[in-house]
């Protein structure tokens, strides 16, 4: 973040002072309210699921493994992403907050990507734990390991941090002086260099390759490991083991496909000077953004046996607690 600080710092005075979030064009202003209440039951929702899986890993014991480090991982990185973004969309439709300062939009660009680009790294994580627990069963408790897990989500972590602050410098290094209107719901890299009044050909270079390894390195490597899943489930005599392997995979590769395959069309359009009508795409960006952060709860934990099972004791400890202390009284 030094490197984005200082050039923010340097550029400052030649920008102009502020941007105006644009949002989706044509909806009356009566139904600004009702806008606003669907993104507030869309954060409040992502928030108490994410937040939820956080608490209850923390306090059960039991489920302190790996599997649900990465889970909770990526319940940091979805509920990061939607508290960078939507309560600014909230505050926009419920008290017409449009503007937003030029280092704002800039800051939110920058945890916008970060999250997004966690998120990435973190599913082909999960792909790996996935493949080792299928492929190799008897070395998973040798190679996923707590200290293995913990190692490699610092390390994208903080490496996904230092990419982004050089994305972010970089966009910085041009003038930003004609208009400022974001023609999207929040600052994103796409909306904002495409404001800078000077050529941005490098710049659109050097952030499409970055994003498309971002995108497209843990996007193969899933890939690769599904087959290989696959082709290891299909050995199983056994009908029923066949059957719950893929009743395992088969909602994370829903949660794939939805997270990777509209974020390549977009930015490939966006390389290929591709323009979609201005509310579609941003309703395109918004679904694939937010929905995955939305039901990844219900996907990788509530549809998870053990964290069902544990749920369900829990729940049945209360009610026998409860029948005691009414035949007490």
């Amino acid at each position: 973040m030094s490197i984005y600080t200082e050039t923010l710092y340097k550029n400052s005075t030649a920008n102009i002072p502020e941007f105006v979030i644009e949002g989706f064009t044509g909806i009356p202003a009566k139904y600004y309210g009702l806008v606003g209440s669907f993104f507030f039951f869309i954060y409040l929702m992502l928030a108490s699921g994410n937040v939820f899986i956080l608490v209850f890993v923390a306090c059960e014991k039991s489920l302190q493994k790996p599997t649900y480090i990465i889970f909770c991982n990526l319940a940091i990185s979805d509920l990061g992403f939607g508290t960078t973004t939507l309560p600014r969309i909230i505050a926009k439709y419920w008290m017409s907050e449009k503007t937003m300062t030029f280092s704002g939009c800039f800051t939110q660009m920058y945890f916008v990507h970060y999250f997004g680009a966690c998120s990435s790294f973190l599913m082909a994580l999960m792909a790996l734990d996935r493949f080792v627990a299928i492929c190799n069963p008897l070395r998973y408790p040798v190679l996923i390991t707590h200290t293995t897990i913990v190692i490699l989500c610092s390390v994208l972590w903080i490496g996904n941090l230092l990419q982004l602050g050089v994305i972010t410098a970089h966009a910085l290094s041009v003038p930003y002086c004609g208009s400022n209107i974001i023609r999207h719901c929040y600052c994103d890299h796409i909306s904002i260099t495409n404001l800078a009044c000077a050529d941005i050909t490098a710049i659109k270079a050097t952030s499409t390759a970055i994003a498309m390894t971002v995108l497209w390195g843990p996007l193969f490597y899933i890939i690769f490991s599904y087959v290989a899943i696959i082709i290891s489930v299909m050995k199983i005599s056994n009908k029923d083991g066949r059957y719950k392997a893929f009743l395992t995979c088969t909602p994370q590769l829903f949660i794939i496909c939805l997270y990777y395959l509209p974020r390549s069309f977009v930015y490939i359009a966006f390389t290929a000077g591709f323009h979609f009508e201005s509310n579609l795409r941003i309703a395109v960006v918004m679904m694939y953004s937010l929905f995955p952060s939305l039901i990844n709860p219900l996907i990788y934990c509530f549809r998870t046996k053990e964290i069902k099972e544990t749920l369900m004791n829990k729940l049945k400890q209360k009610q026998v607690r409860v029948n005691r202390k009414t035949i007490l009284t």
